[in-house]
């Protein structure tokens, strides 16, 4: 096989949309490298029960390939992931994908101003440009309890859902009260004997507008500017949402009385109530949606643990407080390790920088797309793009915009390579923090995913998605070096 000009990394909507438009710009000499034998990412590996998007499926989608079929205001994961299959098809990017490549090291090559990408069968390919389109949400995070190894019954991710275990007539523990505990605890419950919640800290919950669409609103969405004004509609109510996130948290306090509202209305027990009732300002996590989720708990056969898990035995859970609760499946509702997916990736820039050393004191990007010392590596949902009010694909689309404007600057100049320069990287991380420092994710009193092992937001944009769309629309000349 010849040598492609760039290589992408994975066939989620990052990868797939960078692809997209690869080929819309006139660049057919790519290939995309995915570790699965299917493509689709997060919404190929997350087969959980309940499993379905928590933005409107008509945001939550590319902007120039809409879609009037969703059944759903929020559709479930199985027509998502057909989705993606389907864009993936229509655009010709499926013969650009190698299946079963895991990706293990990105090395630079100073002399020849290029990658070499080495997958783990030990093939290495050279390329020219490198896009890292792995996404934040795919390396399972397990709690760190003691024996929770030593436990004799069947466990598991609820990334990597072992359908194989029958839950009927089972009693079964959930671990973690998250975006996806929220939605598999509904379908689980009706199944088990016994469900047993184990809740850290309490989600702020709003209510689910998820309507469905009839054969008949799906034909009217086919008319000619429909399902574009919906979007549009939902695009705007979503980001005015920002106003709380971005501008000043008492800004949220709207948010915050329809989630107690809605909490009020489902569960009756003030006991019940009081525990699930969040003791931080609403948004400094995610906030979720659901309307099944809080009649769950309030069932006679599933019960709602507080105290903190002080250990796992072959066939219980032992809270702090010495309780011990018999159980015989345990599902880990525990969410990602966010900032190791890009930790942990083995990669060497210019005079062999290895990315774990210019990280050492945190991860830092410029606009989330570009590290200083990496030429021509393209991040796609990189430190500090990710969302805490809309849609994220609306993110991928900026980026890969700018990802093609910097492939036009080296046609343009005949440069080889662009690198980020240092000075402007860290002038932008310097706003960044000062930005995101008193806004809710750090000044809303809660430990989240957001923050790193220091406190310091390296997860979330900090303003307006059109801010970011204006920020990324060009590229800066000045703001890179060109390597020839």
């Amino acid at each position: 096989m010849a040598e492609p000009g760039l290589v992408i990394v994975g066939t989620g909507f990052a990868g797939i949309g960078m692809a997209i438009k690869l080929k819309e710009a006139g660049y057919h000499d790519f290939v995309i490298l995915e570790k699965a034998a299917d493509l689709g990412g997060t919404w190929r590996d997350n087969t959980y029960p309940g499993c379905a998007c928590d933005v409107p499926s008509h945001m939550y989608s590319y902007s120039y390939e809409l879609n009037p079929g969703w059944s759903r205001m929020f559709a479930p994961q199985a027509e998502i992931w057909d989705y993606l299959r389907t864009c993936a098809d229509k655009y010709g990017v499926t013969p650009h994908i190698r299946y079963n490549k895991h990706v293990t090291a990105l090395e630079y090559d100073d002399d020849h101003r290029g990658w070499a990408v080495t997958t783990d069968d030990g093939a290495t390919i050279r390329t020219n440009a490198v896009v890292s389109g792995i996404g934040a949400l795919h390396i399972p995070k397990f709690p760190a309890i003691v024996g929770r190894e030593s436990f004799a019954g069947p466990s598991f991710h609820s990334a990597e859902w072992d359908h194989s275990v029958d839950l009927t007539g089972k009693r079964v523990a959930v671990i973690g009260t998250g975006a996806s505990a929220v939605q598999f605890v509904p379908r689980i419950a009706p199944q088990a004997r016994e469900l047993t919640v184990f809740q850290r800290t309490p989600p702020w919950i709003h209510p689910k507008p998820d309507l469905t669409f009839s054969p008949a609103a799906r034909r009217v969405l086919r008319l000619p500017g429909m399902a574009r004004a919906l979007r549009g509609g939902i695009y705007w109510a979503l980001e005015s949402r920002a106003l709380g996130f971005a501008v000043h948290p008492r800004l949220m306090k709207p948010h915050e009385s329809l989630a107690l509202r809605h909490l009020a209305a489902q569960v009756p027990d003030p006991d019940l109530r009081r525990k699930l009732t969040p003791d931080y300002t609403i948004g400094c996590k995610r906030l979720l949606v659901s309307s099944d989720y809080y009649p769950a708990l309030t069932r006679p056969d599933v019960t709602l643990v507080t105290d903190g898990i002080a250990e796992i035995r072959p066939r219980s859970i032992v809270t702090a407080t010495g309780e011990e609760h018999e159980v015989d499946v345990i599902v880990y509702g525990t969410g990602f390790k966010v900032v190791d997916a890009l930790q942990t990736q083995r990669i060497t820039g210019r005079n062999g920088l290895k990315l774990q050393d210019a990280w050492q004191d945190g991860i830092e990007t410029y606009l989330g797309i570009t590290a200083s010392g990496f030429p021509n590596l393209f991040f796609l949902l990189g430190p500090n793009t990710g969302l805490g009010h809309h849609s994220v694909v609306f993110m991928i689309e900026s980026q890969v915009r700018h990802v093609v404007e910097c492939l036009r600057l080296l046609s343009r100049t005949g440069a080889r390579a662009v690198d980020v320069r240092k000075d402007v990287q860290d002038a932008f991380n310097r706003r960044l923090r000062a930005r995101l420092d008193p806004l809710v994710w750090n000044a809303g009193g809660c430990t989240s995913w957001y923050l790193d092992e220091h406190g310091v937001n390296r997860t979330i944009w900090p303003g307006f998605t059109f801010e970011y769309w204006a920020r990324t629309r060009k590229v800066r000349p000045a703001a890179y070096e060109l390597i020839y």
